[in-house]
């Protein structure tokens, strides 16, 4: 009788474990998933949503570090000066420490760009640590 309680407690905490870590999963995608509609449209406000309190962005090469709304001036600069023609993921995965990333494709008139976006777990929720923009 013992062993069978040890078993069956065994199997509720693998099955709660397991339902936290898809819920995080989900919860990875849901971010990823809110920057690339954001991206598509070129709103800097729909992506700001998903900052966290300080986010590296780069672009052709310069990085830096900005706050939230620096982070969202920048973005916004960049999507007034290079329109979004198009964007979609190319890939996505994740890390081992349970970091999302995903690679996609901006396409503008004035060319195309890789851009990865890498979302940390800040808090209940996933937050972009880190988007780059490279231009192909």
């Amino acid at each position: 009788m013992k062993a069978f309680k040890i078993l069956l407690f065994t199997g509720w905490f693998v099955l709660l474990a397991a339902f936290f870590a898809g819920n995080a999963f989900a919860q990875g995608e849901e971010a990823l998933n809110g920057v690339k509609a954001g991206i598509k449209a070129g709103s800097a406000k729909e992506v700001a949503r998903y900052f966290n309190n300080s986010v590296e962005i780069g672009l052709n090469g310069d990085k830096a570090s900005y706050s939230q709304a620096q982070a969202e001036f920048v973005l916004k600069d960049f999507f007034a000066k290079t329109p979004p023609a198009g964007f979609e993921f190319l890939h996505q995965g994740s890390s081992n420490e349970g970091q999302k990333y995903a690679i996609g494709k901006y396409t503008a008139k004035s060319g195309s760009y890789r851009v990865f976006i890498v979302v940390k777990q800040a808090g209940s929720a996933y937050k972009i640590d880190t988007i780059d923009f490279t231009k192909e």
